[in-house]
């Protein structure tokens, strides 16, 4: 516990706040429509949010605090998609029995080390290429956005350019608090009424069918694996981390198999938010960031408690913010895979289309273009060998 505050910091808090910010600000809709898809009524719809917030922010607080490096967890926005696409051929019971089947699949599959085994065949060239494609996307919006909001924009980022000249530590720390100044100023902005109260957990008893796991369950199961834990674990290797991945993806596995009749769809590794709170901007040193996410498990588990609540108050900002911050949030980790993934020259053609592919957004069998990238782009690399050990 000594340690726990003398390497607590504010701006790793921050991080925390951010990084959870941008994990539930553009899909927590998606997860009321694809209960309601699923036929879940109010109540169990709030049952949902309180599964999610607690097994993702026990998981990340605890996996934080363990491993001591930042672990960021989040749910599958690519998951919810799915759901709401063919969730209506099932009950809700029998999906609950899905959600239930996927998680026990991931931890045995994370406990026993299998995927582990296939990540150290993928050069980190290629990874870091997919997490920049992945994330540029934020960057881009950012500086679009200008064409309406320009005075928002431009304020939010010298907020941000001045600040990091003057305290780099600090400076997300200080563009969140200018950008909450701003709002009222340059957007539609009015403080909403709070009411606060707690979420009740609704146990819907899982109902299992083969249509159900084999139609819900496995392809959810690739989701995950593809568009989160790829993605989520090389992002933190990218920053020097040796990731403990038998670990997190059977300890999350885990959580969502027990909280899956409370309404748990899914407990990952964040893939884009969790750059946030992996950054040197959250401390100098490294073996202090951890900090970064045991807050955002902090408060996962606050959205859990006060579901209603807090989700509501957190999409009462606009747009527009969410977008400025998560665009700037992310410069540091775009411009550091960009590095990484063509520093070796040799790598180059493969990580540029693994890079461009990954940035597409296209999407195949409803698995996201990072894991299409990545393939894609390991398949060039092995054809390049191959071709200069011929010559």
């Amino acid at each position: 516990m000594q340690k726990l505050f003398q390497d607590f910091s504010v701006p790793a808090v921050f991080a925390g706040f951010i990084t959870f910010l941008i994990g539930i600000s553009v899909s927590s809709v998606l997860v009321i429509q694809s209960a309601q898809v699923l036929g879940a009524n109010t109540a169990q719809i709030n049952s949902w949010f309180w599964a999610l917030g607690l097994g993702i922010g026990l998981s990340g607080l605890l996996l934080s605090w363990k491993l001591k490096y930042p672990v960021s967890t989040s749910w599958s926005t690519a998951a919810l998609a799915l759901i709401i696409a063919t969730g209506s051929g099932y009950s809700l019971h029998e999906a609950i029995g899905a959600f239930l089947v996927c998680g026990l699949v991931t931890a045995i599959l994370g406990f026993f080390g299998i995927f582990e085994k296939v990540l150290t065949y993928i050069p980190q060239s290629l990874t870091s290429a997919m997490l920049a494609g992945v994330l540029l996307k934020f960057g881009i919006s950012l500086f679009a956005s200008m064409q309406y909001h320009w005075g928002f924009i431009l304020s939010m980022l010298a907020a941000y350019i001045v600040s990091k000249r003057l305290t780099p530590r600090y400076c997300i720390v200080i563009t969140v608090i200018a950008g909450l100044l701003l709002c009222p100023l340059f957007l539609d902005f009015h403080t909403p009424q709070i009411t606060w109260s707690l979420a009740q957990p609704v146990w819907m008893t899982p109902e299992f069918s083969m249509s159900a796991i084999l139609g819900l369950a496995l392809p959810l199961f690739v989701i995950n694996m593809a568009s989160q834990y790829l993605p989520g674990i090389a992002m933190i290797k990218s920053y020097g981390y040796n990731p403990h991945v038998n670990q997190l993806i059977g300890w999350t596995g885990t959580a969502q198999a027990l909280l899956a009749p409370f309404g748990c769809y899914s407990v990952n590794t964040a893939a884009i938010s969790a750059a946030v709170s992996l950054d040197e901007q959250v401390h100098p040193d490294p073996s202090k960031r951890y900090i970064a996410g045991m807050s955002c498990g902090f408060f996962y588990i606050l959205m859990g408690l006060f579901a209603a609540t807090l989700t509501s108050l957190l999409l009462s900002f606009p747009a527009i913010f969410i977008t400025a911050l998560a665009g700037i949030a992310l410069f540091g980790t775009i411009s550091h895979n960009i590095a990484i993934a063509f520093e070796a020259v040799s790598d180059r053609e493969a990580a540029l289309m693994t890079f461009l592919f990954s940035a597409s957004g296209v999407q195949f069998f409803g698995i996201g273009s990072a894991f299409w990238g990545l393939l894609f782009g390991f398949a060039v690399m092995l054809i390049f060998k191959f071709k200069a050990k011929k010559v």
